[in-house]
């Protein structure tokens, strides 16, 4: 029997199978021209599974006028694109029955996650630093106890919006220190996150999946062009060492957010440990030396490639074994 996870993005759709042979990332924007119905019913088709789960987060996707009209287009390109049963996970870490509410399915990848990362790990806080976003989950019990709405969790800081990749530097930083003095930032979407860790050797070339943010290629000199940008200068008028300064400088700044947040949860909790996934788990265990907590990773014990598109794993996991 072949088991099947689907998380389904705003950016990004993931797959993976229950045993971890098949771990897939498609970019797949939903707000251009999406290609999502064609790709899962190519995906079906090449990889023929027995039972299919989905956890969905690309319903917030601004091409969709609310919550459930992004819900229900999603379905819709799951439902037509495999004939074998398909279950999905709501916020509540369980398989969503016909009669629940359906705007349980928003957002719900992180609670797929808990659950497996709840019975395999125990009492901890689950942080998976993705793309886009960043899910700080407390679980007490083998069960979240996390707030089930975006909204909320980004009121008890739960959720915060920056990820490895897609977030606009500007967003995280509003002056860097320069030999000059100290320089304002400026707010144009001139470079993103995944210039930054790219730079800064965190992640590979293959693990920036996104297009950039000139829509320019990810050399090492194109690279340095969009963060020369974030300060409205050229590499003429600053030097590589000064664009690498610059980097080093966001990734404090993010690693600081990211352990404030994790802070919070921890003290409301008294939760001390943490388990750290996705392409950001550098800065989950980064924050979680200077918070003093241990950290136990995921790409440590399923491996690398799993760590990254853990929600779709752990969908498969639960429809192979929580029918």
């Amino acid at each position: 029997m072949r088991y099947l996870g689907i998380d389904i993005g705003g950016a990004n759709t993931k797959i993976a199978t229950s045993d971890g042979t098949i771990v897939e990332l498609h970019y797949l924007p939903l707000w251009k021209d999406t290609t999502l119905p064609q790709t899962l019913k190519d995906i079906s088709k090449r990889l023929k599974p027995d039972k299919v789960g989905v956890v969905i987060t690309g319903e917030l996707a601004d091409c969709f006028e609310d919550k459930l009209h992004g819900l229900k287009f999603i379905m819709k390109a799951v439902e037509d694109a495999f004939a074998c049963d398909v279950d999905y996970i709501g916020t509540n870490g369980d398989i969503h029955k016909n009669n629940d509410d359906l705007r349980e399915l928003a957002a719900a990848n992180w609670a797929a996650s808990s659950r497996l990362i709840g019975e395999e790990i125990g009492d901890c806080i689950f942080v998976d630093v993705g793309s886009t976003t960043s899910d700080i989950i407390p679980i007490v019990n083998a069960k979240h106890v996390a707030s089930t709405t975006d909204f909320e969790r980004l009121l008890a800081s739960e959720l915060v919006y920056m990820g490895a990749l897609r977030t606009n530097v500007a967003t995280l930083i509003d002056k860097v220190e320069m030999k000059l003095g100290t320089c304002r930032v400026s707010s144009e979407l001139f470079t993103t996150t995944g210039d930054v860790y790219l730079l800064l050797g965190d992640i590979m070339p293959e693990t920036y999946t996104c297009t950039t943010a000139d829509g320019a290629g990810k050399s090492r000199l194109e690279t340095m062009r969009r963060l020369a940008r974030l300060v409205c200068a050229d590499m003429e008028e600053i030097s590589e060492a000064d664009i690498m300064d610059i980097a080093h400088q966001v990734k404090e700044k993010q690693i600081n957010l990211l352990a404030e947040a994790i802070s919070v949860v921890s003290v409301k909790h008294g939760i001390r440990r943490i388990a750290a996934a996705g392409i950001g788990e550098f800065m989950i265990i980064e924050a979680a030396e200077r918070l003093g907590m241990e950290c136990i990773s995921v790409a440590d014990k399923w491996g690398k490639d799993i760590s990254n598109v853990f929600p779709a794993y752990a969908a498969a996991w639960m429809v192979e074994t929580k029918p």
